[in-house]
């Protein structure tokens, strides 16, 4: 593997970066071509403390410049792979790496501040790229103009337990489609005994308005106005949203009395065998087995009740503005191999199930078509998870609307939690009230820009 090398000093570095960093760069000897290559720094790196990980990441460097002897792949350890506190600092200091990682959410803003390079006449090129999902695609393109390629993927769903639903005579294999069917089914499994809870949904720490939009778009509303300039909260759909919480809180008493949840406290519940459903993406089931005490066995995912929308996000990479054709032109090499070809890089299932990671989750599914089966063929050639309890969300998920987080959502979020967190601890909320009052402070949020 090709060492990054030291950073020198630069003289015109902004002192915002010299204080985020001690040291300001504006490239360094081992980021030039050296030897007739092609060189190209890419972030993301696994950390050394993520052995598995680290190991096939240096592997997949090395198979891939044995492939391509013209290009020098320099990789960059990075955890979290892009830290909030730094990110536009680096960007706005000339530090960024030629293929930088960037959530989702993040695109448009890399864009807006004109940080990306253009790459649109360079992906034709790239095998698999038209067979990437729209919505996903969709992400970083901007004005027609193609500016990242989308490396993982999510979309929110209703995880259960399998083994409840049996006990309460449900069918486990029939999860709900409608929230009105979610309803029922967590009064039957509440009805198990006072241990039980039916359904959970968090309420604090941001995460309850991230529910709440999530539930939003299940429902085919949205949070904000498609200009992106106004509150959409105050209509049928959160009334709806809100009132099928209350009920089931209040009316049904198939939630629990312990309210102010968080994503631990629920995978707590789930992990027990105590709970029967709640929303999640498919990364929340390892999880539920490794660390909180559940089987893959006993858990079943389906698509977000309601059949109208899904929240999604993922995360992908960007190239910088500095970088020159060559070097786009290797780097979109890189991401083919490492992240858009099944059987290769993140996506050698082979190499997954050998190393015990689990292999047969619905999620990530970056493709259509062609590729799309051949990768579905690949990981249920190598799976280790019961792929048919995730059947329902295979086959239904892609027929939802898919939607990104809203802009400024940690800070409507940390709006909505107050409505959510409302309905579940007082049974005389005002429902009306709490989405008018909710609409005002959102349409300050999105006017302050």
């Amino acid at each position: 593997m090709s060492s990054s090398g030291f950073r020198r000093l630069c003289a015109t570095a902004t002192a915002t970066v010299l204080a985020l960093t001690g040291l300001a760069a504006c490239g360094s000897d081992s980021d030039s071509p050296a030897g007739g290559k092609t060189r190209v720094t890419v972030n993301c790196m696994p950390p050394k403390s993520a052995k598995i990980d680290r190991q096939s990441f240096e592997d997949d460097i090395k198979a891939f410049e044995k492939a391509n002897p013209d290009i020098d792949i320099v990789g960059r350890d990075a955890f979290p792979c892009q830290d909030p506190k730094t990110f536009d600092a680096k960007l706005a200091g000339g530090q960024m790496e030629d293929v930088f990682y960037t959530y989702f959410t993040d695109a448009g803003h890399v864009v807006d501040i004109n940080q990306a390079a253009d790459i649109t006449s360079y992906v034709k090129d790239m095998k698999g790229y038209g067979d990437i999902q729209q919505s996903l695609r969709d992400v970083y393109t901007v004005d027609g103009k193609v500016y990242g390629i989308p490396r993982t993927n999510y979309s929110m769903g209703l995880l259960y337990n399998k083994r409840l639903f049996e006990r309460a005579g449900l069918d486990p294999d029939k999860p709900p489609a409608t929230w009105e069917e979610v309803r029922a089914a967590a009064r039957k499994i509440a009805g198990l005994g006072k241990e039980y809870v039916g359904y959970a949904d968090y309420s604090a720490q941001n995460q309850g308005g991230w529910h709440f939009t999530a539930e939003m778009y299940s429902q085919g509303g949205d949070v904000v106005t498609p200009d992106g300039e106004k509150s959409a909260v105050d209509g049928p759909e959160g009334r709806a949203v809100l009132r099928n919480l209350k009920d089931m809180r209040w009316s049904d008493d198939s939630m629990g009395s312990k309210q102010l949840l968080i994503l631990n406290d629920v995978q707590q519940m789930m992990g027990s065998g105590r709970l029967g459903m709640y929303l999640s993406a498919p990364d929340n089931v390892p999880i539920l087995v490794k660390e909180k005490g559940g089987s893959y066995e006993d858990l079943g995912l389906a698509p977000m009740p309601g059949g109208k929308g899904t929240l999604i996000g993922g995360d992908g990479y960007m190239f910088s503005k500095k970088a020159s054709p060559d070097q786009i032109r290797a780097g979109l090499k890189w991401l083919e191999f490492q992240t858009n070809t099944p059987g290769s890089g993140l996506n050698d299932w082979k190499r997954a199930a050998d190393l015990k990671a689990p292999v047969g989750l619905p999620e990530p599914r970056l493709w259509t078509g062609a590729t799309d089966a051949e990768d579905q063929k690949l990981k249920k050639r190598h799976a280790n998870v019961p792929v048919a309890n995730y059947q329902a969300f295979l086959d239904g998920s892609q027929r939802l609307t898919a939607k990104l987080e809203p802009p400024k959502a940690q800070q409507i979020y940390s709006v909505l939690d107050g409505a959510v967190s409302a309905v579940l601890t007082r049974k005389d909320a005002d429902i009306d009230q709490l989405l008018k009052d909710a609409g005002t402070k959102i349409d300050g949020i999105l006017a302050r820009g």
